[in-house]
């Protein structure tokens, strides 16, 4: 029950908090967003002795809408406003609750646009988006950014506040401005996409619930011919590309690595679709990071087999990567690919200067990648140590297990 209900609160969070914001104001964000928080312990409470509702979207929003009554009319504050939200009668109001099964695309949209606001620093945009259309808590976004849980609470303080100052309305902005906003927006949605790839805590191997909405909401700005640019339809085919292989990534239960994985499993719909997006994207003259990480994806799903991959041509892209858009964890998949080429000793040399870089040793993916070398170089003491400091790390319970199996195998060098 609490994964199903786990599973809802994330695939409607952004699109309530949006209806909800759209009544009340943006400068009661806050306040959306605890109802809603509301409206999920509720669900907690009571479904698992009475039942899921059959609208479930629908409870939701009428338990958030009566929470944030409640503490408007609690504080006596905006009286009118809290008859409009009693009344669902604002002049911005989306359509009234029987017709709450329609996504509301727009509002999240709206939102997503809205707190990319440019008087935040883009940090704290994508930050506050992943927070308030993604639905993730602080830890997760402090994984997604390799930073500490209070630094990333202080930001989103910071952000609220910050976006009350300026009197944000809850409306798309000009053309221009858009533009201008595209950017964090699209990093917001590769942030959580690859919550749903590859979660960094919880049960499962995939949260594909995440990763579909942000698949269906990069899909609709790449509709969008305000927003329908290169790096937007790039962007679309990087995830295109990994969901195609999600179910190649499971198996029993158990995480599957590139190299074990039946491809003959993967999604040729989705391959399809996710080949013709980064042809789209090609188009134009903009070339982006996603470009990059698409080309890498697209060059793994055109090999038959994990021996026919094209590691030369993936160590390139990386190195091309890493150079424009350098980022801690970019380097540290171009050493797993410099290890494809070149042999894990000459990458335990490669990845000996992220040992220094404290924002990847706060996380287990560097010592997961340097026990793996080392057991590949024949080093089983080294490998040891360094499975047992990926372990000591939160991690998804499906990546624990790899990890665990992995280390397992130590025994047999």
């Amino acid at each position: 029950m609490d994964g199903l209900v786990d599973s809802l609160f994330r695939r409607e969070s952004g699109r309530l908090v949006g209806l909800l914001t759209r009544q009340l104001g943006p400068h009661r964000l806050s306040l959306a967003e605890d109802a809603v928080q509301e409206a999920l312990l509720k669900a907690l409470q009571t479904w698992p002795h009475g039942g899921v509702p059959d609208n479930a979207a629908a409870w939701l929003y009428q338990v958030a809408r009566r929470a944030a009554l409640d503490r408007l009319r609690h504080e006596r504050v905006v009286a009118a406003k809290a008859d409009a939200v009693a009344a669902g009668r604002d002049a911005a109001t989306e359509p009234s609750l029987p017709d709450l099964a329609t996504p509301f695309d727009d509002d999240e949209l709206v939102m997503m646009f809205m707190t990319c606001h440019p008087a935040l620093p883009p940090d704290a945009r994508v930050a506050l988006t992943l927070k308030v259309v993604g639905g993730f808590g602080v830890g997760e976004i402090a994984r997604a950014f390799l930073a500490q849980d209070a630094a990333i609470a202080q930001r989103l303080v910071r952000a609220k506040r910050t976006l009350r100052e300026h009197a944000v309305a809850f409306a798309l902005p000009a053309e221009d401005a858009v533009h201008q906003r595209l950017a964090s927006v699209l990093d917001a949605l590769y942030l959580m996409f690859s919550e749903g790839h590859a979660p960094t805590a919880g049960a499962d191997a995939i949260k594909e619930d995440v990763a579909e909405e942000a698949m269906r909401l990069v899909t609709l700005l790449a509709r969008h011919p305000g927003t329908a640019r290169p790096e937007t339809h790039a962007l679309r085919a990087l995830m295109l590309l990994h969901a195609a292989r999600f179910p190649g990534r499971v198996d029993d239960g158990a995480l599957q690595l590139l190299a074990d994985q039946d491809r003959s499993a993967w999604d040729p719909v989705l391959l399809a679709e996710g080949m013709r997006a980064l042809g789209r994207a090609a188009a134009g003259p903009v070339e982006t990071r996603f470009h990059l990480e698409a080309a890498i994806a697209a060059a793994h799903a055109a090999a038959p087999t994990w021996a026919d991959t094209d590691w030369p041509q993936i160590l390139s892209l990386y190195d091309a990567l890493v150079a424009r858009w350098p980022s801690p964890v970019a380097a540290l998949n171009r050493v797993i690919a410099f290890a494809q080429v070149f042999g894990a000793e000459a990458a335990l040399r490669e990845a000996a200067p992220l040992a220094a870089d404290p924002r990847l040793n706060r996380f287990h993916r560097l010592p997961a990648v340097l026990a793996d070398l080392h057991a590949r170089a024949g080093h089983r003491a080294q490998a040891e140590t360094f499975f047992a400091q990926a372990l000591a790390h939160e991690m998804s319970a499906p990546e624990r297990r790899l990890l665990e199996t992995r280390q397992a195998a130590l025994g047999g060098l």
